[in-house]
């Protein structure tokens, strides 16, 4: 394999690719990267069993080929090279390294086969639609914050990618983690429709998020009932997805709160965020106090003081003492794109429904804190 490559072209894909390789790898072949020259593109996948992301660039392939190289190495040395450097690549014959110079910087790195590379089927995806990278990115981070970290509870590891028929088809992402849920509806693409359930996990929807920043034509997403891939120009990331069932998540979506919340989102959010410097980590705990146009903030920690604001809201309801979780309602107040919050509220053991006056097919669920 012999070949030369712009170092931004290289670099874009390696950045892509070499972020699923796990630092600690029992298999060193994961710990490598799959280097294919053929006609005038050089592809480049890694992968860690689970996730899969082929990316490929222009190159000036003289003699074709395949190789791995450590993903690691090979990007670190890539990325400090001055911009503009053209990179060439070597492998000869029976010397077990890939030979990499640029300028007069050169670098030579151990490699193994390219045929004990894993890769993972490409067939069986029932299900094949577009959508543009935006929406796309708007489902994601919608609701990826609440995507639960407690790994016994595998199955809300991911969002939960599905379709529903409400008013009208749409594709709906839904991530929880028990204590909080968000939910972000899209206009159902052509050809979603009928596609299977599923649940992409964390680090697949973190990884896509990364390809997304860098996408400008329209997302092909093929679904299987154990598979998912995003092919993005030139760029494809496979995945296998969560095996499990994904709780029924409208039974904690409530219904009929009455009591309405208006707030400044912005005030809001600095006023906890003020109140919670006082908090305790484990707790974090903030009690609204809600009274005819008026909320009062209040955080107290026995061991660090009392933090108290109050906060110019629009509320005529009776009034009502309420907990949260301050990282949970800055969170939620990250997601709010208009002025204004909407908090709709029962009683204070009751969960409460936020919703965004910019984004009505956007919303949030909190439980309640005991404080």
């Amino acid at each position: 394999m012999k070949l030369s490559i712009e170092r931004s072209a290289l670099l874009k894909a390696l950045n892509h690719v070499q972020s699923v390789v796990e630092r600690r790898n029992t298999i060193p072949i994961l710990s490598n990267v799959l280097l294919s020259a053929q006609g005038d593109s050089l592809k480049l996948t890694a992968t860690d069993l689970d996730i899969e992301i082929a990316e490929s660039a222009s190159a000036e392939v003289e003699r074709g080929g395949q190789t791995t190289a450590p993903a690691n190495y090979l990007y670190d040395f890539v990325r400090k090279l001055p911009d503009g450097s053209a990179v060439k690549l070597e492998v000869n014959g029976d010397d077990p390294r890939l030979f990499i110079s640029a300028g007069k910087s050169r670098l030579h790195l151990p490699i193994l086969p390219a045929g004990d590379f894993p890769s993972m089927p490409s067939d069986g995806f029932e299900t094949k639609f577009e959508i543009e990278p935006t929406e796309l990115g708007r489902l994601i981070d919608k609701t990826r914050f609440a995507i639960s970290t407690e790994e016994t509870r595998y199955y809300l590891n991911g969002i939960f990618l599905h379709t529903i028929d409400s008013d009208g088809q749409k594709l709906r992402a839904v991530a929880t983690d028990g204590h909080r849920l968000a939910l972000a509806d899209h206009p159902a693409p052509k050809g979603s429709v009928g596609m299977p359930g599923v649940i992409v996990p964390r680090k697949t929807i973190n990884e896509l998020k990364r390809l997304l920043d860098d996408a400008a034509d329209l997302v092909e997403i093929s679904v299987s009932p154990q598979k998912i891939r995003f092919a993005l120009g030139d760029a494809v990331l496979t995945s296998k997805l969560i095996d499990g069932s994904f709780p029924e998540y409208a039974r904690v979506i409530p219904k009929n709160n009455s009591k309405k919340l208006k707030i400044p989102n912005k005030a809001f959010a600095e006023a906890v965020d003020r109140v919670a410097t006082v908090s305790a980590e484990r707790s974090r705990s903030v009690r609204l106090a809600l009274d005819k146009d008026k909320i009062t903030l209040t955080v107290n920690n026995p061991d660090a003081g009392v933090a108290t604001e109050d906060l110019a809201a629009e509320y005529s309801d009776d009034a009502l003492e309420i907990g949260f979780n301050a990282r949970y309602l800055l969170d939620v107040a990250q997601q709010i794109e208009g002025e204004s919050a909407v908090f709709e509220l029962a009683d204070s053991g009751s969960p409460t429904l936020v919703r965004d006056e910019a984004d009505d097919a956007a919303i949030y669920v909190l439980m309640p804190l005991r404080v």
